[in-house]
């Protein structure tokens, strides 16, 4: 098994069968098959980031070549980092707050002040797995003071001279930099952080990100050429930001009611995910996979399972329009 995994990637997500219900095809869309107007007022970009922008400026670049009314990034990447940055569009713009909370890989290159042997420099990574503590450097958006933060793994690439190729996995909110800095201290030689690369956000790799270039390119073909494949391999469907989420799928006629902001009930669930916990943000979708809000669960997956009737979960955020399921 692959150890380099965040811990969503790590999960055996086993689906729990509450209530077998079918869905009605005369309501609603898969969501690979939404025209390209909704995939575009609709759907997130996974953008590979180039250095110099700051993560704003790039989302007003995507803002302005797709001729969208907004468009908002997924966790701000300095403007000397690259990589990974997810990018949703126009109505989506709101489900970049779960990527916001979603764990972060990246590659980088750390750069000691003096030369020490492999060993010193292994030994020293083991103290950065795991719960840490951590102040936010002075440039930064939040408030300086210690948090904790969780390194899933740390891992050594390769070491020429004093430069440390490195990976990390990390709860959102760790600041690479920061690590660097205190590796350096650790290690009694000073260290600083030369490159960084942003691999992946949430559920998004850097292996299946674009470019702006590419965005700009497929877009012309839609509008001059009214060729559609290139935009639909670039502009993902919202429900691929929440795919890191734990979900619970509805019937059809529980769909609307959710969409007006009701709560969800138990007589609605169909299937869910087994290792849903209390009190978590779960994605809750139709039986066609299309997302209708953000909920957070009164209850854990068992007790979901056993529950006939009364509150399942509360609802968050609202994505899908209402009166599409009736």
């Amino acid at each position: 098994m692959q150890k380099d995994l965040l811990p969503f990637e790590r999960e055996h997500r086993d689906i729990l069968i509450k209530k077998e219900a079918t869905t009605d095809q005369n309501f609603g869309c898969d969501p690979n098959k939404r025209t390209v107007e909704k995939l575009i007022s609709y759907g997130v970009v996974n953008l590979n980031k180039p250095q110099g922008p700051t993560s704003h400026q790039i989302s007003d670049y995507v803002q302005k070549i797709l001729g969208v009314a907004k468009a908002g990034h997924s966790g701000t990447l300095d403007p000397n980092v690259t990589g990974c940055l997810p990018i949703a569009l126009d109505k989506a713009t709101r489900i970049v707050q779960t990527l916001l909370i979603a764990g972060k890989e990246y590659v980088g290159v750390m750069h000691l002040h003096k030369e020490v042997t492999k060993d010193e420099i292994e030994s020293v990574f083991k103290n950065f797995l795991g719960k840490i503590n951590q102040i936010p450097p002075r440039k930064s958006a939040v408030k300086r003071q210690m948090r904790e933060r969780e390194i899933y793994y740390f891992n050594i690439l390769e070491i020429e001279d004093k430069d440390i190729l490195f990976k990390i996995g990390c709860q959102a909110g760790t600041y690479i930099r920061k690590i660097c800095d205190d590796f350096g201290k650790k290690l009694g030689t000073g260290a600083h952080m030369a490159e960084l690369i942003r691999t992946k956000a949430g559920p998004f790799k850097i292996e299946e990100s674009f470019t702006l270039h590419d965005l700009n390119d497929a877009y012309s073909l839609l509008k001059n050429e009214n060729k559609e494949k290139e935009i639909r391999r670039i502009i993902l469907p919202i429900e691929k930001g929440v795919e890191h989420l734990n979900k619970i799928w509805v019937t059809d006629k529980t769909v609307n009611n959710l969409c007006h902001g009701a709560d969800l009930f138990s007589p609605g669930v169909s299937k869910l995910h087994k290792n849903i916990d209390k009190n978590e943000l779960v994605a809750i979708m139709t039986l066609k996979e299309e997302l209708i809000c953000l909920a957070e669960t009164e209850l854990n997956s068992e007790e979901i399972l056993k529950k006939e009737k009364g509150l399942i979960a509360k609802t968050k955020k609202v994505f899908m329009e209402r009166n599409i399921y009736t």
